[in-house]
């Protein structure tokens, strides 16, 4: 009403070229409000967008050369169309079925299966990913190095955790926790077991065995992950591994592509994901002298599609409340096994793994040859999509210039302008 009110007293003068002035003065803040919108439009214009305004350029536009049935051969069709359209536009183009796998003992899969993975898992889990982790528990990977994050510990366990962040990709975490009173061999199936996952990670809300292997034990899995309210659910598709030296278990999970699982605009599949870890016996802290804790070296970063200093942010807030869950649901872990239940198929899986040497671990330690290829076969999907920390000083932008709206005018209109940008921002939350 304040706005209505003050545009009434300037069309109240005395003629056009004394209420002109006035009218601009009124007039130019909503047209600086409109191009910022158009502006804030562009910059955080959808992909999908960028591949119309492409396709556009390059199919409406042939060279004078093309021949006529070239030409006509280069308007697109509808598939082509749709294609370049957000998919939650098409619910009905996902309609293809998902390969599930699950039941009490490996003859429950059927050999089709099996021995598809047979043949294709080099394309998932192999002696690269064992190389590139051993070279990381050596720290001989030839990264940046580590920074000091955070040492804490309860009665129970240790835990010190440190990060790094390379030129190319999202940050990076190691972490050390020494768990006592708990074997190797445990803490492998607690780790492999999603069945028991679901009971003690409140923030995995589906697991299921996509293909495995019964002779290296390899599995593809998949998993969502619930995100907090601004940001929808994560799909994760992994593949997954374990290697054995002596009583030394080194396993490898990490994304995968899988092509037999479409991608759904709901939940948003995480491409870049590695979570590995070394897990070995150590001397207790009771200084006793018994091997009688368990150590475990992880290595995990991913990236899940918001911007990393807002992700790096949540890591810091989360990790120790995160390793205290771990640790409760080992610990129930433990009294359930010691209860005499029975191994479920996951945990199961955790038992048949690849031996191999410590002379050979050796060598692809101080092997100069680079096998990262193979372990980062989803980053190259995912540079044209990886946020940038620039996101954060765009948000502080537009922060800034809606403080600036509300000192120059507190009326219904910069109200209505306000809540506008507000409700486009909850809705790229929510592709989040």
């Amino acid at each position: 009403m304040d706005v209505v009110g003050g545009l009434f007293e300037i069309l109240q003068g005395p003629n056009l070229w004394n209420v002109l002035p006035d009218l601009m003065v009124f007039i130019a803040p909503l047209w600086i409000a409109v191009l910022f919108g158009v502006l804030v439009g562009w910059v955080w214009r959808p992909r999908w967008a960028n591949s119309a305004i492409n396709n556009l350029t390059t199919t409406y536009l042939p060279p004078k050369n093309y021949s006529s049935m070239d030409i006509v051969s280069s308007i697109p069709t509808f598939n082509s169309l749709k294609s370049q359209l957000p998919s939650y536009l098409f619910p009905f183009s996902d309609s293809s079925p998902e390969v599930s796998s699950s039941g009490p003992a490996l003859d429950s899969f059927s050999e089709t299966s099996s021995s598809k993975l047979d043949t294709e898992r080099k394309n998932f889990v192999g002696e690269g990913d064992l190389e590139h982790l051993s070279k990381l528990v050596e720290e001989k990977d030839g990264g940046p190095s580590w920074i000091g994050m955070m040492e804490k510990s309860t009665a129970n366990m240790s835990y010190q955790a440190w990060k790094r962040e390379p030129e190319i990709g999202p940050p990076q975490y190691r972490s050390r926790s020494v768990y006592e009173d708990t074997t190797p061999e445990l803490m492998r199936d607690f780790f492999w077991d999603d069945e028991f996952r679901l009971k003690w990670d409140d923030m995995l809300v589906e697991a299921e065995t996509l293909e495995e292997c019964p002779n290296d034990g390899t599995m593809v899995v998949k998993w969502v992950r619930k995100f907090p309210f601004f940001c929808s659910d994560r799909e994760y598709i992994i593949g997954r591994r374990i290697w054995e030296s002596g009583k030394t278990y080194y396993c490898v999970t990490k994304g995968v592509q899988y092509p037999s699982v479409p991608r759904r605009a709901k939940p948003r599949r995480v491409d870049l994901y590695y979570s590995s870890w070394m897990i070995r016996a150590v001397e207790s802290r009771k200084g006793d002298g018994q091997m009688s804790a368990c150590e475990v070296l992880l290595f995990h970063h991913e990236d899940m599609g918001i911007p990393w200093e807002i992700a790096k942010l949540g890591v810091r807030q989360g990790m120790w409340g995160a390793v205290k869950k771990i640790d409760r649901g080992l610990r129930w872990y433990q009294k359930h096994m010691a209860s005499g239940a029975p191994l479920t198929h996951c945990a199961y899986m955790a038992h048949i793994n690849t031996k191999v040497t410590p002379a050979r671990l050796r060598y692809l330690e101080n092997t100069t040859n680079d096998s990262s290829q193979e372990i980062e076969t989803c980053e190259e999907l995912v540079n044209d999509e990886k946020p940038s920390g620039k996101n954060l000083g765009k948000l502080l932008v537009v922060g800034g210039a809606i403080a600036l709206a509300c000192s120059v005018d507190r009326g219904l209109l910069t109200k209505a302008v306000i809540f506008g940008v507000a409700r486009r921002f909850a809705k790229m939350g929510r592709r989040l």
